[in-house]
């Protein structure tokens, strides 16, 4: 995303877990999503990164590639930015999504923020569960289970499910475990539909290897994929194709 003074959380799909052979069930579409997190600190820098990324998109983008063919691509910036991103980043094929939102339409919610809002900001996605998210606000899976029930109100609005275990977790083989009750509570009550067509994708982001300078080998994010699978294959069943559809990320 060009150079700058403050880190951007780049997520990128390495997904090779074993495809179904059932022929109904279409290829997946990598993705790569950039989580700005608390940056940076002024609209006008934020601006002058966002038509960066505009023109360096522009101009290394090749045309004669179908867009099927190349990675969904989506910057998650800073609610404040969310419009000016919308505007400049406007017939780039580059989408926006907010980093969080509430569970409520309306009303007496000082501070929160409606799916319905953010889709009327021009945004596609909603980032939900991310492990800062839970650590540092409490967030639980309940919670973003009912944000996840409101965001899909919003027909054209997308959710990234973050799930991940913490270093001690990794560390007592309890992976499998940890994330198959963040698949299990965060979807509980999502129909299959949901996930067939891409509403929801899951983002595995072991906890561990953020902001330590840690970083999950290949085989690492491979057998937490399966793993993401497998809990999808015994949630909605092995046939229902849920498992092979819904696209996974690292990062």
């Amino acid at each position: 995303m060009g150079e700058s003074s403050w880190p951007i959380n780049s997520n990128k799909i390495i997904d090779n877990s074993p495809t179904t052979t059932n022929t109904n069930i279409k290829q997946r579409r990598a993705i790569v999503a950039g989580n700005w997190k608390l940056n940076p600190s002024t609209k006008a820098e934020a601006i002058t990164l966002l038509k960066l990324l505009a023109s360096n998109f522009i101009n290394h983008r090749d045309d004669s590639i179908s867009s099927d063919d190349t990675p969904t691509t989506v910057i998650f910036p800073p609610l404040p930015y969310l419009s000016d991103a919308v505007a400049i980043l406007e017939g780039t094929g580059i989408q926006v999504g907010a980093q969080d939102v509430g569970y409520n339409d309306n009303g007496a919610y000082t501070g929160e923020v409606a799916p319905s809002m953010l889709v009327s900001a021009g945004c596609s996605y909603v980032l939900l569960g991310h492990s800062e998210r839970r650590t540092l606000f409490g967030e639980t899976d309940e919670n973003i289970n009912a944000k996840l029930h409101k965001s899909l109100e919003q027909p054209s609005l997308k959710i990234i499910l973050c799930v991940g275990e913490t270093l001690q977790e990794y560390e007592n083989g309890q992976l499998e475990r940890v994330v198959d009750k963040q698949i299990q509570k965060g979807l509980e009550g999502v129909d299959p539909s949901n996930l067939l067509n891409d509403r929801v994708i899951i983002a595995y982001e072991p906890v561990w290897a953020i902001g330590t300078g840690l970083v999950a080998t290949p085989a690492q994010a491979q057998h937490a994929h399966t793993a993401i699978r497998t809990s999808l294959a015994n949630m909605y069943g092995p046939d229902s194709g849920v498992a092979e559809s819904v696209r996974i990320q690292y990062g």
